[in-house]
């Protein structure tokens, strides 16, 4: 498990009491749950409702817990425009390579996109391009680790565990260029908007 802040270095970190916490929030995209071990952020979810994580007998719903009161106002920040970069702890259980990939997807700044080629080759090891899909599909925190800046080689969107109309939305908020129309609603393409259900679309 590693303790870990965007733009920050990465420390060895043991929870010795584990307080598994969770919270929901809304946002444009839908309903979104964040967890906690009281400590750091260890899960943030884009389609709870759809695909939900196992939540044990332990886990208690508690907006207050650290850090889940400040990742909400950071998320609220992000879809309002007005913040780029999150600071907040986190928390991962992964193999080695999962985290050199989770890693390395903080680096992608706001607005920007890689490949998952490109990130192969950032590793130094540019025959994982597979590998590094499908790390970047169990990515657990999604959004502050930006798992939807990293697209296909020939610039489609691919896969995104929230889905592709999510995925389209964030990256147009973030000024992706080809895809702020759809996301938006272009009169001639209802765009990921309508196909977000209006129970979750905010």
């Amino acid at each position: 498990m590693f303790y870990l802040r965007p733009r920050q270095r990465i420390l060895a970190h043991t929870v010795v009491h584990r307080m598994n916490r969770y919270t929901y929030t809304e946002s444009p995209i839908g309903r979104i749950l964040l967890t906690s071990d009281g400590t750091a952020l260890t899960g943030l979810y884009t389609n709870a409702e759809q695909r939900p994580p196992r939540l044990g007998a332990d886990w208690v719903e508690d907006a207050t817990a650290t850090p889940l009161a400040e990742a909400v106002r950071q998320l609220a920040e992000y879809f309002s425009g007005s913040r780029r970069d999150f600071d907040v702890p986190l928390s991962f259980q992964g193999t080695e390579f999962q985290l050199c990939v989770w890693r390395m997807l903080t680096t992608i700044q706001y607005g920007e996109t890689c490949s998952y080629g490109d990130l192969a080759r950032r590793l130094d090891n540019p025959g994982a391009s597979r590998a590094v899909g499908l790390a970047n599909g169990r990515n657990p925190i999604s959004i502050i680790v930006p798992c939807h800046r990293v697209i296909g080689a020939d610039g489609s969107l691919t896969g995104f565990g929230g889905g592709i109309e999510r995925k389209e939305w964030l990256l147009s908020h973030e000024g992706l260029p080809g895809t702020r129309d759809l996301a938006l609603g272009d009169p001639a393409r209802p765009g990921v908007a309508a196909q977000i259900p209006r129970s979750t679309a905010a």
